[in-house]
């Protein structure tokens, strides 16, 4: 339960119980990080219900439907999301970028970044049909985020091999976390294909390509990843899964 709690007070603004933030607990804490976006995903379902019951547009309902997960989180993916912008586009070597996402100041491109991120996001929202099974798919969203975020933690090279990311993968048992993370992504994604095969589908091939981006320019450009990146992966795979669906929604329609 340590862990579960850590988990929690770590990736949300969900009051927790305090524990002691223990080597032993530590090494768990990212296997019930999807949990915490299944926290993210009732938190859609019920705005959902809500801004039916409400009779609200769909710009409000979409507004609050990129706000939601947001406050869940407490925003801390998204300042791993500008953190990384900045360091992007910099165009500065490989220690100097990960200098800059460790900089607490942002900066210009952080905000441009930021900005365009919401504005596509807010789209994508609300064009999205959110109702039905298909709400149900979406709302498996920020789970498979969160999975292949903490998938990839207990994967991929750390760039530093320090930092807060560090110390909840450096206690972890990788070869089990693996399994735990790689259970918490097959089973998510399978709920998201068979609720509903379009919509669910489709957001799949947007996570699959967000992850391929990923992989890719994090050993590039950070050699690793960092907890910055993966903040930055979170958000990307979340945008990629909603526009994936609404892309999967237009073409059953016109199917």
């Amino acid at each position: 339960m340590k862990a579960l709690c850590i988990a929690f007070a770590m990736y949300s603004k969900i009051p927790m119980p305090r524990v002691e933030w223990e080597e032993r607990s530590l090494a768990w804490a990212l296997c019930w990080f999807p949990l915490v976006g299944a926290a993210a995903g009732l938190a859609l379902l019920g705005w959902f219900r809500l801004a039916a019951v409400l009779g609200l547009g769909q710009a409000l309902t979409a507004a609050g439907a990129l706000l939601v997960p947001i406050l869940v989180s407490g925003g801390i993916h998204l300042d791993g999301f500008c953190d990384t912008c900045d360091a992007l586009a910099s165009n500065q070597s490989r220690a100097r970028k990960l200098e800059i996402l460790k900089d607490s100041r942002t900066g210009a491109f952080a905000v441009i970044g930021c900005g365009l991120y919401l504005i596509v996001f807010f789209a994508c929202w609300r064009e999205a049909e959110a109702a039905g099974r298909a709400a149900l798919a979406l709302a498996l969203g920020p789970v498979l985020s969160r999975s292949l975020s903490g998938l990839f933690a207990a994967t991929l090279p750390n760039a530093r091999g320090s930092g807060l990311l560090a110390s909840f993968t450096a206690p972890m048992d990788a070869a089990r976390a693996r399994v735990v993370l790689g259970l918490w992504s097959a089973g998510s994604a399978a709920a998201m294909a068979l609720l509903a095969p379009w919509t669910g589908g489709f957001a799949l091939i947007g996570a699959a390509l967000a992850s391929l981006y990923y992989v890719t320019m994090s050993r590039r450009q950070f050699g690793g990843i960092t907890g910055d990146l993966a903040g930055f992966f979170l958000q990307i795979c979340e945008l990629a899964m909603v526009l994936g669906g609404v892309i999967g929604q237009k073409i059953e329609v016109l199917a």
